[in-house]
């Protein structure tokens, strides 16, 4: 993830440091994690970081949540039904996961900062399982905003003066 976001960084060159933070965690798989990564790197500051990825990561959630469906409906009928089939299996893999502890397993899904885990593939999640939009946001956003204070801990080096 390191070389991808230091990738993303030298291509973003000339645009103000924030915006590249913001950009890089509104990208799925990178999320928040690679936002804060860029922020270091960039030093940005661990509170204005912080409050940058949340809100880079969370743009897309509410969207994902409403049409996730309804696109992989539309796909289903273009040639890209087998791309569909991959990336629901997949979907319902980690959907299996989540479905277990319903809300509060989507809010520990989301909340914890491995490739995989984020708010993009927790709201598919949870748009495949039909959550309730409410109860989908609100773990979402919760969970995101454990992952961040994780991220901030870990990249900022916070964690490694208490221990």
């Amino acid at each position: 993830m390191d070389q991808l976001v230091t990738t993303l960084i030298n291509a973003l060159r000339g645009i103000p440091a924030e915006l590249i933070v913001f950009l890089i965690s509104l990208l799925p798989l990178l999320e928040l994690r690679g936002g804060i990564l860029a922020a270091g790197l960039l030093h940005v500051g661990m509170i204005r970081a912080f409050f940058i990825c949340l809100a880079g990561t969370l743009l897309p959630v509410p969207f994902i949540l409403l049409f996730f469906r309804k696109i992989l409906d539309w796909l289903r009928n273009t040639r890209f039904v087998r791309l569909v089939r991959r990336l629901e299996d997949k979907m319902n893999r980690k959907s299996k996961q989540i479905e277990k502890y319903k809300t509060f397993g989507l809010l520990l899904f989301v909340a914890i900062p491995l490739p995989g885990t984020g708010a993009w593939t927790g709201s598919a999640a949870a748009a495949l399982i039909g959550m309730k939009f409410r109860h989908a946001l609100i773990s979402v956003v919760l969970g995101c905003v454990v992952a961040d204070v994780i991220m901030c801990l870990l990249a900022y080096g916070v964690l490694g003066s208490i221990l």
